[in-house]
Order: structure tokens, then sequence, then C-alpha cells
């Protein structure tokens, strides 16, 4: 976002807009200016309408319309002026990367689908060149961009002929006789672009390609409508948002992918098998195991006198359990009893409560005397009744 909002300014637009004030790469000034030299003795007409205004209501059988934009979008409304335009012996020249499907389906011919192939190629010197049979011109028409790779397919009608290819020889500019007049089809408009005309000699390619129309039409009709949309304005009342979608190829084509790609999903994981459970061993007591982490953090810190009173604690509770003694005072009447009830020899009692006073008045201890405390409380446990 940062480098966006600070690109140099003489960088120009790269939006393909084809209109006839537009001066960038992909504008449409340099045909304009063409086609008022091509058609000197003619006022253009500039027309900012759908196809059902501008040219339903013309009674020429001359006239001619050209139209460069990226999406020709035009519905049924706008399919019926086409015809009745062409039918009474006028001429149309549309160039256009994009068709709805209605037109294409009028004019009986498809254009190939973008592969993913063709979506990540390279900038490379490309070229479109005309039929030499048609022209006697078999010259290379090239520059330096995206190749040109859009062409038609499915050309069965023998109304139909190809009066230009790609690299490939692929055909991309076919015209079409319907009545009495003729239809100029083009489906790469970056040919009539402004960065396209202006290099080197590829001016004459216009010229070729307007070579079969009049030379002087009865009215000329510059189309600057259909180059700032992306969809038929007559389909927004009458058709759902997928239907306005599904017809124009590219969409069509792209929700059609979509479905097969989820279809394939569906497919292979419906076979995936779950993986087999580990049995889970039963629950164990870790009450020791807490235990002996807790002591090692007493070890780990030295912390002998600590662990020396957890271990006086927890044996003090353990006789006032086992032997119903109270032990807040341990004097010889205590320490009589207690050898009496536990089975413990006097001398080695007499000890053990000695050295736990001796534990208990200390500020600290050493790993001797922790050890011996442990050995005496064990050996009690060992001889306890």
């Amino acid at each position: 976002m940062f480098a966006c909002s600070n690109k140099r300014s003489d960088i120009p637009s790269l939006k393909e807009s084809y209109s006839k004030n537009d001066k960038n790469p992909f504008g449409g000034y340099v045909f304009f200016k063409q086609a008022t030299q091509l058609f000197k003795n003619n006022d253009i007409r500039v027309r900012k309408d759908k196809a059902e205004t501008s040219l339903l209501h013309y009674d020429d059988t001359a006239a001619l319309y050209i139209n460069v934009s990226k999406n020709f979008f035009i519905g049924k409304e706008g399919l019926s002026a086409v015809k009745s335009f062409v039918e009474k012996g006028n001429y149309m020249f549309i160039a256009s990367e994009n068709f709805d499907s209605s037109f294409l389906d009028f004019i009986k011919v498809s254009i190939a689908p973008k592969t993913v192939f063709m979506m990540l190629q390279q900038m490379q010197y490309t070229s479109v060149r005309l039929n030499n049979s048609r022209f006697l011109d078999s010259t290379r028409y090239a520059y330096f961009y995206f190749p040109f790779k859009n062409h038609f397919t499915k050309l069965a009608d023998s109304a139909i002929q190809v009066l230009g290819v790609n690299d490939d020889g692929k055909p991309n500019f076919l015209v079409v006789f319907f009545g009495r007049g003729r239809l100029f089809i083009h489906c790469e408009p970056r040919a009539f672009s402004n960065y396209f005309l202006l290099q080197r000699d590829n001016y004459n390619y216009l010229q070729q390609a307007l070579s079969f129309v009049p030379a002087e039409p009865e009215q000329v009709i510059w189309d600057d409508y259909y180059n700032k949309r992306n969809r038929a304005a007559s389909d927004k009342d009458n058709k759902t948002g997928l239907a306005v979608l599904l017809q124009y190829p590219a969409m069509a084509w792209a929700f059609g992918l979509l479905i097969a790609l989820l279809l394939l999903y569906l497919f292979f994981g419906s076979k995936r098998r779950q993986r087999v459970m580990e049995e889970l061993p039963p629950n164990i007591n870790t009450s020791v195991a807490f235990v002996e982490t807790v002591s090692r953090l007493y070890l780990q810190k030295k912390d002998n006198k600590g662990i020396a009173d957890k271990m006086i604690t927890y044996f003090f509770e353990h006789i006032r359990n086992q032997y119903f003694l109270n032990t807040s005072q341990v004097n010889d009447s205590f320490v009589s009893t207690f050898t009496r009830k536990s089975n413990m020899q006097l001398i080695d009692a007499e000890k053990l409560f000695a050295h736990i006073q001796h534990i208990q008045e200390s500020y600290a201890i050493s790993d001797g005397e922790l050890l011996l405390l442990n050995q005496q409380i064990e050996s009690y446990y060992k001889t306890k009744t």
C-alpha cells in the first residue's frame, strides 16, 4: 500500500479504457484520430447510449459503427438492435476481449477459454497479422507486451471469413455477412490501443482492418458506452445475479471450474479413512509422582529445612491419625505412650523425637541431618505394628 501510494507520477496507467480521449497506453485516442482522417468527409458521431437506444432507429443503409472496448456485453435487446442495424446494409466494427454468450451464439462462433498457462504468460514481443489472401499483406505487426492469445473457435458457418490471425495462426479477426451488411469482429482490442498503433508501422494494421468498409459511409458512429460497462444494463432487472454472471463466457468457465474442483474434493475426500485410535492407558495415581517432583524442587534449591519440616508435619499427622495422640507437646509421657502403642524401642523413639526437636529449633540443617531424620522415620515405619 505504501509503494502504491508513492508510485511515480510519470508511469502511465495501463487500464484498458479505449476511450477516445484517453492518451494512456491502452486508450483509444490514436484510433479515434486515425478514424477522423480515414473518414475526413464524415463527422464522427460519438454515442454514449446502449445499442438499443443508439442503433435501433437508424434508417441508414451504409453507416459504420465502431466499438473498441474490454467487454462488449449488449444483452438481448442490444443484440436485436445490432441485428436490425447490420441487416439493413450497415457495417459494424467491434474489437473486444469479452462478449456475452447471446452475441456469440448470434454469430455462431466461440472464443477459446483462458487457460492457466495463458494467464501466466510473460511479456514478450507478440504480433498479429492479416489474412494474406484477403489483404495481400503478410506483415507481422508487433509490440512488446503480453501475448495475443485470444482467438475464435467453431467457425463452421459459410457466412464467416477469417481476416486476421495471431502468432499461433489462430483466427482473431472475422467478418460475418448478415443480411445486406457486414459485421467485423476482433477479439484483441489491444491491437487498436495507443501503445500498439504507435509502434513502427502498426497504424497500417488499423487502416487495413478498415479497408473493407465504405470509404465514405453515410455516417460514422463511435461508441463510447460499452468501454465503461462490465455487463449488459438491460439484464439487471430481469436476471438473477448468477444468471448475469453465467451469460459471460469467462465467468461461466470460472464458475464451472469451481464446481468441478469442489466435486473432485468431495470425491477424493470421501475416500479418506479415519486414523486408528490408539488405546488410552488407564489413569494412574500420580500422588507419589507429585510428591517426588515437589521433593526434587526442594532438593534443587537445597532447602533441607523445608523438606525436614514437611517430613515432620506428615509424621505427626500419621501419629495423630494412627494412635490418637496429641503432638502439640512432645515430652517424656508422650514418648512413653508412643513407644507402647507403636512397638518402637524407647531409645530409638527418644533419639527420633530429640532429633525432631533439634530440627524444629534450628534455622538450617545439613544434608547429614536431613538424611538421619529420613532414616529414623523409615526405621519407625518398618517396625510399627
